[in-house]
């Protein structure tokens, strides 16, 4: 079985056409979350996710967007954003954001989860070696599958030591992967990074293939149309912040 795992969409349209352009074959999609927000093109963003099917976990910009909880907690930008795309999401894809289920969400045989934040706290960065042992305490899954940080890692667990690592790519600018051998009696926690606006300094669509007959974890990087994602941004009317930040990987 090998899955696509992607995260953090957050309405980029032109990176999710990317990443799934580049893709390697699959046999499912894993999306962890924050399918719209900040981006200009939630609609089309989510007619792509309903028809990909698989998993998706709800994330809290999904959550907002929808109406589910308020945007007090939220940036000025995203708090924008917010209220911007609830003016343009049609019904449909409005009631579909709705029924999203909380993780964590057993998707396969093997013994693995899908969460956005924390298994047992869907809104909490995982973005420390403490707080992946927490989450490890949290669930008995040899493997977590996590979003929200907008960032590619991963922490690994071998009795109590914790150990955390990120992929490292040749090339800013070109395609690129990064393979993790996964190894047995270890538990993994592992982040795919963000397909529509990565914050680890690295411009590019980030997504995931998880290959469990080959016991082999490997993150991708890959260009998009930067430029359109942008000029969208700004035509929408949405904070030019928002556009700006998309080169910068931050």
């Amino acid at each position: 079985m090998r899955a696509l795992i992607i995260s953090d969409i957050h309405s980029n349209l032109q990176a999710l056409e990317a990443v799934l352009s580049s893709a390697p074959e699959h046999d499912d999609v894993w999306n962890l979350g924050d399918v719209v927000g900040y981006g200009a093109n939630p609609n089309e963003v989510i007619d792509v996710a309903r028809q990909l099917g698989g998993v998706v976990v709800r994330g809290n910009h999904d959550r907002a967007c929808c109406g589910k909880i308020t945007i007090d907690d939220f940036s000025e930008a995203a708090a924008d954003a917010i209220t911007w795309t609830q003016g343009v999401l049609a019904e449909g894809n409005r009631e579909w954001l709705r029924q999203l289920p909380a993780g964590p969400i057993k998707p396969a045989k093997e013994r693995v989860i899908c969460v956005h934040g924390m298994p047992r706290d869907e809104d909490e960065y995982l973005l420390y070696s403490g707080n992946a042992q927490a989450a490890l305490d949290q669930s008995p899954a040899g493997i977590i599958f996590f979003g929200h940080t907008h960032r590619q890692v991963g922490f690994s667990r071998k009795g109590r030591d914790v150990l955390r690592f990120k992929p490292e790519f040749s090339s800013r600018d070109e395609a690129k992967q990064y393979e993790l051998r996964l190894r047995k009696g270890t538990r993994y926690v592992l982040n795919p990074g963000s397909v529509g606006q990565p914050r680890d300094g690295d411009w590019r669509a980030a997504f995931a293939v998880f290959d469990a007959a080959r016991a082999l974890f490997t993150w991708h990087r890959v260009p998009y149309n930067l430029s359109t994602a942008q000029r969208r941004i700004r035509r929408a009317g949405l904070p030019d912040y928002l556009a700006a930040r998309l080169r910068s990987g931050q």
